[in-house]
């Protein structure tokens, strides 16, 4: 299987889309386009926020988002976060996912990063051999919050 990696157009973004609505993230809900379309007009502000395709044979066959930020710390060298990695539900296991991340990782290095990140859910252990075949090493724990519904938001408004 050809597999071409290419920044994302707006045009793609029906595709990228239903790729999303595969990955059941969310509770299986996706934007609705015009809004996708806004968000995506504002993502080019960002001075090294990208989202890729990944297209095998000519199709559209998966997506991954890769912000490159720089950083004070770290001497300077800047840092690469890796998001919202899908690749479609009947081309997965024909390496597709190994060329995207091999790609962004090569983005990375060509940048100077001294780290690139992901994150995966716990439940998604699959996902997580198929990070580590490709090098990448558990550390630290990753923690998030939902900003309008933590202890000190509430505390905040009371």
């Amino acid at each position: 299987m050809n597999t071409l990696i290419r920044e994302a157009v707006e045009k793609d973004l029906p595709s990228i889309l239903n790729l999303y609505r595969q990955l059941g993230q969310d509770d299986g809900t996706v934007l609705e386009l015009t809004a996708a379309q806004k968000i995506f007009r504002r993502m080019q502000d960002y001075p090294d926020y990208r989202l890729f395709l990944a297209e095998a044979d000519g199709e559209i066959a998966g997506v991954f988002a890769l912000l490159v930020m720089d950083n004070l710390g770290h001497n300077g060298a800047p840092s690469g976060v890796v998001e919202d990695v899908v690749v479609r539900s009947d081309l997965r296991g024909r390496g597709i996912g190994r060329t995207m991340m091999l790609f962004a990782i090569e983005y990375c290095r060509a940048r100077g990063c001294y780290k690139m990140s992901l994150s995966s859910n716990m439940v998604r252990e699959a996902a997580h051999r198929f990070y580590e075949n490709l090098g990448f090493r558990r550390h630290g724990y990753s923690f998030f919050c939902e900003p309008d519904q933590t202890l000190i938001a509430e505390q905040s408004h009371a």
